[in-house]
């Protein structure tokens, strides 16, 4: 037979739970977990900040490039500009603008640059001196003697004897109105265009006929010799309405 079941009289003692960490489950564990990890990883800044903070640091920038900008018109309108190379002169041309240019079409930039200038100095309406590189090769060693260099680049604009400097100081000075005080007390310049040469500032040689060459029987040499009295391309200077070089 089975005993009859009794109640047992051995009491089970059990450690009492600590009072500071209590576990229900296991979303408790993984829940303090991610809160340690959020604590340790600090938080972006939303895009609004970024945006915000970029926005004031380009106008910042922009605000001291404009500053910058004024006081270097300001310290331009208050210094007036000077010739780059004052020193150098040519005698004999004090009441004229000479310019040396070229009319080939070889290097387009310089073709450019020649033709602005001459247009802006031809809007003063005063006695200009323009002389050709490419009608007159005399003019490249004569320039190169004034300024003392054998690379040149074109044009080269002197007023009333003294040397004012190329392209960029022309148009530089045409810009801050610089350029009408060197020109102000020349002489206007003649209207309507020459009747000797048409305006091209050279005509055919005499002698030669325009072919730079001439048929000599004197002394001990018979045949055709080099003229003496014009350039490589047979033309000499306009005598009414070209200036003679200096």
């Amino acid at each position: 037979m089975w005993h009859p079941w009794a109640k047992s009289t051995v009491r089970i003692h059990t450690a009492s739970p600590n009072k500071n960490f209590s576990c229900s489950s296991f979303k408790d564990i993984q829940h303090l977990c991610k809160d340690e990890t959020e604590a340790q990883i600090p938080k972006k800044s939303s895009i609004f900040h970024r945006v915000r903070i970029a926005t004031a640091v380009l106008r910042s920038w922009s605000a001291q490039a404009a500053r910058q900008e004024e006081s270097y018109e300001a310290s331009a309108l208050e210094e007036p500009l000077t010739p780059s190379e004052p020193l150098i002169s040519i005698p004999g041309a004090e009441t004229r603008i000479v310019v040396y240019f070229t009319s080939l079409r070889v290097v387009r930039s310089t073709f450019e640059d020649c033709r602005a200038v001459r247009s802006i100095l031809r809007g003063f309406r005063v006695s200009m001196d323009e002389r050709d590189l490419a009608m007159d090769s005399g003019f490249l060693e004569e320039l190169q003697g004034i300024l003392g260099q054998t690379k040149l680049t074109l044009p080269r604009v002197f007023i009333c004897g003294r040397y004012i400097g190329g392209a960029e100081e022309i148009k530089h000075l045409n810009e801050i109105g610089e350029l009408k005080q060197f020109i102000e007390g020349l002489p206007a310049a003649e209207a309507g265009v020459c009747e000797m040469c048409g305006g091209y500032r050279f005509i055919l040689c005499h002698e030669c006929n325009g072919s730079h060459k001439c048929y000599s029987e004197k002394d001990e040499t018979v045949g055709f010799r080099s003229c003496t009295g014009c350039n490589e391309n047979g033309l000499v200077r306009c005598p009414s309405c070209s200036s003679m070089p200096v």
